[in-house]
C-alpha cells in the first residue's frame, strides 16, 4: 500500500518538472523572437541614417554645383552686358558715319565745302585728344630703347611657362613666383637674394588667390597683383597681396576670345606696368589680328584709353610697355632669335622711320612673358623655364 502514494508523487514531481520546462522554453522563444525584432529594428534604423547621411551629401553636393553655376551666369550676364555696349557703341558709330555719307549726298552743292569744314573739325578734335592723352598719362618720360646689351640667368625653376614679377614701387623689394598657366599659389620671396639662392618653395611665403589665373600675363603694381581669372572671358582681379583679399574686379568687353601672342596660346590678356601706370594688351577678334592696348586706372578699375596698334598678333610671343610704348617680340614657332619688330607710341612722338629691329642675346629663346621694371630699368623675362633678366640701352625719342 506504501507503494501507491510513492508513486503517485512521483508522478506528480516530474509533471510539475515539465510544466516549469515548457514555461522556460516558451519564455526563452519570446526572448528570441524579441531579440530578432531589436535587432531587425536597429538594422532598419542604421540603413536610415545611412540614407539620410546619402540624401544630405547629394544634397550638398547638389547645392554647391547650383551656387557654382549661379556664380557662372552671374560672371556670363556681366559679360553679355559689356559685349552689348561695346556692340551699341560700335552701331552708334556706324549710324553716325552712315548719317554723313547721306547729307552729303544730299547736298552735292556744298560738298566740297562740308568736306574742308570735317577736315578742319577732325584735325582740331584729334589735336585736342592728343592733349587730353598727354594730360592723362601725365607723360614724364620721353626715351625710347635703343639695344638689349645683356642678359643673366637668375634661375631655372618651375614650369616651361610662367612668370616672376618685382613690384616697381618705391620700397618694394620682393619677388613674385608664378609657375604654370593655371595655377593659383603665389610664392613671395624676400629679395632677389633669397629667390636666387633658395629652392622654389624653400623661404617662400605662399600666397593662396580665391581663384586660379589665366596665361602668364600678370602685373604686381603698389603692392596688388592684378591677373586675368581663369575660367572668365575677360575678367580681372585686383588682389591685395598683404591683406590677402580681391579689392576690385572689372571686365573688359570684347577681349579674351582670341590669344594675345600667337606663339603663346595661353595668355589671351597680358597686363604691364611702366612709368605711365597699368596697361592691358590684347586682341580682339574683328580687327585683323593687331594687338589692342588699353591704359586701365588701377585705383578703380576702370578704362581710361584704348588704341588700336598696327603691331601683328602673328608669331608675337610677348609684349612690354616702356614709357607709353609697346614693344612687342616676335620669333618662329620652330624658335630661334627673339627680336622687337613693332613699337607703337601712344604719345605718338616716336616715328616709324625710327623704329629699329632689335635682337635679344641669345639664339635660341622662348619667352612666355616680358616685363618691364621701371625702377630698376630691367627687363624680367621667362624663357623656357628660365627666370632671366635683360639689360638695355636707350634714347630719347624724336
Amino acid at each position: 500500500m506504501a507503494a501507491v502514494p510513492l508513486r503517485f508523487l512521483l508522478v506528480s514531481f516530474f509533471t510539475s518538472i515539465l510544466g516549469e520546462t515548457q514555461y522556460v522554453m516558451q519564455d526563452a522563444a519570446l526572448l528570441h523572437y524579441i531579440d530578432r525584432r531589436i535587432l531587425s529594428v536597429e538594422n532598419r534604423l542604421e540603413k536610415c541614417n545611412r540614407d539620410i547621411a546619402g540624401y544630405v551629401q547629394e544634397f550638398w553636393e547638389f547645392s554647391k554645383k547650383m551656387m557654382s553655376r549661379l556664380e557662372g551666369l552671374n560672371i556670363l550676364k556681366a559679360e553679355l552686358k559689356n559685349d552689348v555696349e561695346h556692340l551699341l557703341s560700335r552701331v552708334e558709330r556706324a549710324q553716325r558715319d552712315i548719317d554723313y555719307f547721306e547729307t552729303a549726298k544730299e547736298s552735292s552743292n556744298t560738298c566740297v565745302e562740308i568736306d574742308e569744314d570735317l577736315v578742319e573739325q577732325q584735325r582740331m578734335e584729334e589735336e585736342e585728344s592728343k592733349r587730353k592723352i598727354k594730360l592723362m598719362l601725365n607723360a614724364s618720360c620721353n626715351y625710347m630703347l635703343a639695344g638689349i646689351t645683356s642678359l643673366k640667368i637668375v634661375k631655372k625653376a618651375g614650369d616651361t611657362d610662367g612668370s616672376w614679377l618685382k613690384d616697381p614701387g618705391k620700397n618694394y623689394q620682393k619677388i613674385y613666383f608664378l609657375t604654370g598657366t593655371k595655377n593659383k599659389i603665389v610664392s613671395e620671396f624676400a629679395n632677389i637674394r633669397v629667390f636666387t639662392e633658395s629652392s622654389e618653395t624653400r623661404s617662400a611665403r605662399r600666397v593662396t588667390l580665391p581663384f586660379p589665373w589665366q596665361g602668364t600675363g600678370h602685373a604686381v603694381y603698389n603692392g596688388f597683383l592684378f591677373y586675368h581669372r581663369h575660367g572668365s572671358l575677360n575678367e580681372l582681379i585686383k588682389f591685395d597681396i598683404q591683406n590677402r583679399n580681391i579689392t576690385d574686379r572689372m571686365l573688359l568687353p570684347g577681349v579674351g576670345e582670341t590669344p594675345a601672342y600667337g606663339l603663346h596660346l595661353s595668355t589671351k590678356i597680358d597686363l604691364a606696368v611702366d612709368e605711365l601706370g597699368l596697361w592691358a594688351i590684347y586682341t580682339e577678334s574683328d580687327i585683323s589680328g593687331n594687338l589692342v592696348i588699353t591704359k586701365i586706372n588701377p585705383e578703380n578699375m576702370t578704362e581710361e584709353h584704348t588704341w588700336d596698334t598696327s603691331c601683328k598678333s602673328q608669331n608675337a610671343e610677348a609684349a612690354f610697355m616702356m614709357c607709353g610704348a609697346l614693344y612687342v617680340l616676335y620669333n618662329s614657332p620652330e624658335g630661334g632669335t627673339s627680336r622687337i619688330e613693332c613699337i607703337y607710341d601712344t604719345l605718338q612722338t616716336i616715328s616709324p622711320h625710327e623704329v629699329p629691329q632689335l635682337h635679344f642675346p641669345k639664339r635660341q629663346t622662348s619667352h612666355s612673358m616680358v616685363h618691364y621694371n621701371s625702377k630698376e630699368k630691367q627687363l624680367f623675362a621667362w624663357d623656357n623655364g628660365s627666370q632671366v633678366i635683360y639689360k638695355f640701352l636707350t634714347k630719347q625719342k624724336s
